[in-house]
């Protein structure tokens, strides 16, 4: 949504009504205009304008019922310099009492079919009872919108909704909303109403539903203020008005963006547009404006030592800068600036549900300080906690502890067990060898994951206890950035495999199971 304001020059015209109740003073006519685009299928794409005058800012006449001011507006839509659209009109205020009963504003509201593409709007105000000529504002109007595929409409933020008693220009789903469109939020409005439309999302998935979330995110940062949110689930449809509420009651003062961002049920972004407002409100919550996680998760986490514990248990997940602020922190005293990393650090990823996020990141850890600590050694600084937390749970866990393999598996060779072990054996698919009697493996465990993000199908780790100990290290992985040894095999056997000679575990480990 574009917003422009017009200033024009203007002097009053009935100089005896004016002289008593405000003199022959200058004025200024301020509009506030904005436009929206949607789509509807039997009429195409189309756009709506929007402008908003300040009554006081008009001359008044008098009429035969009351006062009245009217504005002159020449509107013309042109696309490489071929006019498509041209609306001259007037527009009457609403009729006072008295010229001193100016105190209020007006809006006009018009609508458009046109073609996708990239136009140019021209719109002309004159105050019809004033002495100046028109001023002139062009603003470029961009619509692109098509049957087949996916899209969302303008946001429009709205400053009045009620049910339709009449249907007329305002009217949507039973309602007449009437837009807001400045973006300036004084501290008197407590609430953000917004309404769009979601056209052909059942184009793009076969769900029966989609998750529609709105929210108030801080221009700067991006920050996603987690107390200013919706989240409503919305049927599959052809199209589907969206309308909702977020209270902004303990928004301070600052630059803000309303988001609304449509996904699916695997939390996938889909679409989502933003419309920047600037809020003031000097006597909002001043906790929450210098405490970005007050009444938030990381809030609820005052044990120092335990933060340290779970900001070190993210490095496994955090990028490298990410992991440079973790070991610096975790060495210094103090919570707040904790906090604040745990709350920053999920609101960049799951802006939408960092909450959700970080508590299921929690269970991993609590899952592998429970399952994979050893003595003096806490399960998130084992191999098997840090593959857990970096990945998740493998899709499937073989768990050996004394694996015998008495046959050798690749280069065609079959090597059978004989109590004789001078005798010689002989496979039908291959050559003849030298018989080498059982191999015994060292307690392991491999892991196989069905899909790694970035990486292909089917990757494995092996893990093995070298010592018996009950302490299990990574071996080897053919997952992209692990650890890659050629021998681990040989290494897990105590070296009964011959060299380039690959044995029943590494066929496991082919096979992942």
């Amino acid at each position: 949504m574009k917003r422009i304001t017009f200033f024009i020059m203007a002097v009053a015209v009935c100089v005896a009504a004016m002289a008593q109740t405000k003199g022959n003073q200058e004025k200024k006519l301020t509009a506030v205009f904005s436009y929206a685009t949607f789509f509807q299928q039997d009429v195409g794409s189309y756009f709506e304008t929007y402008i908003s005058f300040d009554a006081w800012n008009l001359n008044f006449v008098k009429t035969t019922d009351g006062y009245r001011s009217t504005v002159e507006v020449l509107l013309t839509v042109s696309q490489n310099d071929s006019i498509e659209i041209v609306k001259k009109y007037e527009l009457n205020s609403p009729a006072i009492k008295s010229p001193d009963a100016d105190r209020f504003n007006f809006i006009d509201v018009q609508r458009f079919a046109i073609s996708n593409g990239i136009h140019d709007l021209k719109i002309q105000l004159r105050d019809k009872n004033g002495k100046t000529d028109p001023t002139e504002v062009s603003q470029q109007l961009a619509i692109y919108y098509d049957s087949k595929r996916p899209a969302l409409s303008s946001v429009q933020m709205m400053s009045n909704v009620k049910p339709t008693v009449t249907p007329n220009i305002l009217s949507r789903g039973g309602y007449d909303m009437e837009p807001y469109i400045n973006d300036f939020l004084p501290e008197q409005i407590s609430n953000i109403s917004y309404y769009c439309e979601l056209y052909n999302i059942n184009r793009e998935t076969k769900e029966q539903y989609v998750y529609v979330a709105a929210y108030i995110e801080v221009q700067e940062t991006g920050r996603v203020l987690e107390d200013m949110q919706t989240i409503t689930r919305y049927g599959n449809d052809t199209v589907i008005p969206i309308f909702g509420t977020i209270d902004i009651s303990k928004l301070p003062s600052g630059n803000y963006n309303l988001v609304v961002d449509i996904r699916n049920k695997n939390n996938d972004k889909m679409l989502y547009k933003k419309v920047p407002f600037f809020r003031s409100n000097p006597v909002a919550n001043a906790v929450q404006e210098d405490n970005p996680v007050s009444l938030t998760f990381a809030n609820e986490i005052n044990d120092e030592n335990m933060m340290n514990e779970y900001i070190e248990a993210l490095a496994p997940i955090a990028n490298e800068m990410e992991r440079r602020d973790i070991y610096a922190l975790i060495k210094k005293p103090g919570i707040e600036e904790k906090q604040v990393f745990l709350y920053r650090f999920w609101t960049r990823r799951e802006p939408l549900n960092a909450d959700g996020a970080w508590r299921e990141y929690k269970e991993r850890i609590e899952y592998v300080n429970k399952n994979f600590s050893w003595p003096k050694t806490k399960g998130i600084h084992t191999d098997r906690g840090r593959v857990y937390l970096q990945y998740g749970p493998p899709d499937f866990v073989r768990d050996e502890k004394n694996f015998v393999s008495t046959r050798y598996m690749g280069g065609g060779v079959t090597i059978t067990q004989s109590v004789n072990p001078n005798e010689r054996a002989v496979d039908l698919q291959g050559p003849t060898v030298s018989k080498q009697g059982q191999i015994f493996y060292l307690p392991y465990q491999l892991w196989r994951y069905n899909n790694l993000k970035g990486d292909d199908a089917n990757r494995c780790f092996i893990f093995w206890d070298e010592f018996r100990s009950g302490f299990y290290k990574l071996l080897h992985s053919n997952a992209k950035g692990e650890v890659r040894d050629s021998m681990w095999e040989r290494r897990l056997c105590n070296n009964q495999l011959p060299e380039n000679m690959q044995g029943e575990v590494g066929d496991q480990f082919n096979r992942g199971y």
